[in-house]
């Protein structure tokens, strides 16, 4: 009998771990895909459409592209920061300045996805945004911080800059927390 009962544990989570690896392989391929349908909304707005959605049913579209060479970081930034947006890429913050414009530019991604490459950004290290008019704004990282979620000033500030937020810290078993990473940029002129 206790045999028996081994068995069906084993069975148990032979088969959980084949769901839990089948997921991970779908999550993986969907990422995948997502990424060449952003792809081809990022150069269908770079020739002068607006609005771009990458897929038909989308709720979003390309707003910019954030490039950091030394981490080889090249992503296509959506409008908006809903978590079905930050699903597959990271979201503009409506009502910020929109990025490569004068004022505060705020964008904000997933700590495991996305934006896992902000733990990496050092003072100094630079960003290029570039905009669908083909304009690139170089930045420069001259703050990293942890915030509260409820200290919204960095939201408020007024001067010329790329603001990056992802929740911290970056190793949490659960997503959320009451922390934000928060990365902020100034202009460089070239």
């Amino acid at each position: 009998m206790l045999i028996k009962g081994y068995r069906f544990l084993a069975a148990g989570l032979f088969l959980l771990a084949g769901w839990q690896f089948s997921e991970g392989i779908y999550i993986g391929a969907k990422a995948a895909v997502a990424q060449l349908l952003l792809q081809q909304a990022w150069e269908e707005t770079r020739d002068g459409n607006r609005q771009v959605p990458p897929w038909p049913w989308a709720d979003t579209w390309p707003v910019a592209r954030l490039k950091v060479a030394r981490l080889e970081v090249d992503q296509v930034v959506l409008a908006g920061a809903s978590g079905r947006t930050l699903a597959f890429g990271p979201g503009h913050l409506f009502g910020s300045a929109r990025p490569g414009s004068g004022g505060n530019s705020v964008i904000s991604g997933h700590r495991d996805t996305h934006f896992r490459f902000l733990e990496q950004l050092q003072r100094g290290d630079r960003m290029e945004l570039l905009r669908p008019d083909g304009t690139t704004v170089t930045y420069a990282v001259y703050r990293r911080s942890v915030q509260h979620k409820d200290d919204l000033g960095v939201l408020q500030k007024e001067d010329d800059q790329l603001t990056l937020i992802t929740c911290y810290p970056f190793d949490a078993l659960v997503a959320g927390g009451d922390d934000r990473y928060v990365v902020e940029a100034r202009p460089v002129l070239l």
